[in-house]
């Protein structure tokens, strides 16, 4: 398997699904409920979808594909899986905020091996190959470096859909970011602040029960770039891919940041 040949593709159909979305984002969208927790899907998230599926499917015909709106697509069972989020962010692209991106990673029986995310809005592509380090579209390597601040850490918070408002643990995590953060963010879009991270514009993010489909290509990117990921209770962060439904929790930071950060979410 040539992995730089897959991230070409990658990169390409991320772009055109891109440009899909940048383009109809400024039209009347089609949104409709999508669960019982209040989350959306519009007719931007099935077209960037399809055109997704379409461009890896032809390019990798013995591969499988897992896809945030449709499932599983082409040849299941085998040893490739795509994981496709065709728009991380549609709920802020309901509302008009231009805060999306769309996420493509690749796995070899589970593991992720090549992450992408492009950001529609500023035109910019981030991707990253295990062990060959996390690139802008520019060609700049990225490797944020460990930059404190005496006010606390800038952080992104994400959880998975469909936990209740008053899960306890989800509120007192929350507190305890609150208390001890500079600035807690919560963007909608979880592949775009990997990316923040992987850049070096935020200083973590902690994650409880998120969702795996547009986990790993943004989790990759930032891995690639020096961050460290971790379970919540300090321990390995798993990062293999079973199935579409499985969840994580974790902390994310520059390894240096990591130890204060798990001390003050315990």
């Amino acid at each position: 398997m040539d992995l730089e040949h897959a991230r070409t593709v990658a990169v390409e159909a991320a772009e055109a699904a891109g440009a899909l979305l940048r383009e109809g984002a400024r039209g009347a969208l089609g949104v409709r409920g999508k669960g019982g927790a209040g989350d959306v899907v519009t007719d931007l998230d099935l077209a960037s979808e399809k055109l997704l599926l379409e461009r890896i499917l032809t390019a990798f015909p013995s591969h499988a594909v897992i896809a945030e709106e449709s499932g599983l697509a082409g040849a299941a069972g085998g040893e490739w899986t795509w994981l496709v989020d065709p728009l991380d962010g549609t709920n802020n692209v309901a509302i008009g905020l231009p805060a999306y991106v769309v996420g493509v990673a690749l796995c070899r029986g589970g593991r992720p091996l090549l992450g992408v995310v492009h950001d529609p809005v500023s035109g910019q592509t981030w991707s990253a190959v295990r062990g060959r380090g996390a690139v802008a579209s520019s060609g700049l390597r990225l490797a944020p470096p460990y930059a404190p601040s005496p006010h606390g850490p800038l952080l992104a918070w994400t959880q998975g859909y469909g936990l209740a408002r008053d899960d306890v643990t989800v509120r007192r995590l929350k507190t305890a970011l609150d208390l001890n953060a500079r600035r807690v963010l919560q963007l909608w879009a979880p592949l775009l602040a990997w990316a923040m991270l992987a850049r070096g514009d935020i200083d973590g993010i902690v994650g409880y029960r998120a969702g795996v489909v547009d986990l790993p290509a943004g989790a990759l990117l930032a891995q690639e770039a020096g961050i460290e990921i971790r379970a919540l209770d300090g321990g390995p962060y798993e990062e293999c891919v079973v199935g579409p439904d499985e969840q994580r929790s974790f902390v994310a930071a520059h390894p240096r940041a990591i130890p204060g950060l798990l001390a003050f979410i315990r």
